[in-house]
């Protein structure tokens, strides 16, 4: 397991409870007692993808944001291509591309080029090379005619995609996305879901972890898939054995049944 490009070892992450109003200005500094991951354990191997699915709640951005050095875990340890994401951050942050689908944190006055080209120096990429890969991500995303508008003209579409290039600008070696296709059109994410699988995983070797709410993206793109329930694992395998195992017709049904939650809505797709 020590070779594997993801590894993760009792990976534990609680958070103090949410307060609001007196008692939030009474207890500032609440002992953290809500568990978010309890005991977190799994490894994928380098040309992997393995996708995180589960209820509401389940700790799957927790996960990726600890693995992505954002949030550091309460206990445990986690390591990407090698690198620990608690002692040697740096180094970590050298080897993934982390993507969500929530705030990008673009300056909005800039180009979309202008900002691929800023992310593209802070991580020493610079030059004829920042400018061929900035081209080569662009045109995979279908943003190239896109690039020299102010951000801020964006639809909430192609910030997504721009969010995405970010993410692929330095040829990571490892990928790390939270739903990586909420807010794109259903052509767009089709097409990025080829570019994950044939292009990325398949022909350049990346491992990608990502988390989706659908279905039927984790059954096209994920080798195997984890399946977590209130911050622990609760099944590990490929979409067909997990269907198998649990002796049910589909992954959604699979997923109600290891969870013991009705049909959630997090798994419909």
């Amino acid at each position: 397991m020590s070779d594997a490009a993801i590894l993760v070892e009792s990976l534990e992450k609680f958070f103090p409870p949410a307060h609001s109003g007196w008692k939030a200005l009474l207890q500032p500094f609440a002992r953290p007692t809500q568990r978010a991951l309890g005991g977190v354990s799994f490894a994928v191997d380098h040309g992997e993808a393995v996708a995180l699915a589960g209820p509401n709640g389940a700790g799957k951005s927790t996960l990726l944001r600890i693995l992505a050095t954002l949030i550091v875990a309460t206990r445990g340890h986690a390591s990407i291509a090698g690198f620990d994401v608690i002692r040697h951050p740096a180094d970590a942050r050298r080897q993934f591309g982390y993507h969500t689908g929530g705030d990008e944190g673009f300056y909005t006055r800039l180009t979309g080029r202008q900002n691929l080209s800023f992310f593209a120096a802070m991580n020493n990429l610079t030059g004829p090379l920042a400018r061929e890969r900035i081209a080569a991500v662009s045109r995979w995303l279908g943003i190239s005619d896109e690039l020299d508008r102010q951000v801020r003209t964006y639809s909430t579409g192609l910030t997504h995609r721009l969010g995405l290039a970010r993410a692929l600008l330095l040829d990571p070696k490892v990928l790390l996305l939270d739903e990586p296709t909420r807010s794109l059109d259903p052509l767009s994410a089709a097409d990025f879901r080829r570019l994950l699988k044939d292009e990325l995983v398949r022909n350049q070797g990346a491992t990608l972890l990502f988390s989706s709410h659908l279905l039927a993206e984790i059954e096209e793109i994920a080798d195997r898939v984890i399946i977590l329930d209130k911050g622990i694992i609760v099944a590990s395998d490929s979409p067909q054995r997990l269907c198998a195992a649990t002796g049910t017709s589909s992954l959604e049904k699979a997923m109600a049944k290891l969870t013991h939650h009705p049909v959630a809505d997090e798994v419909l797709p």
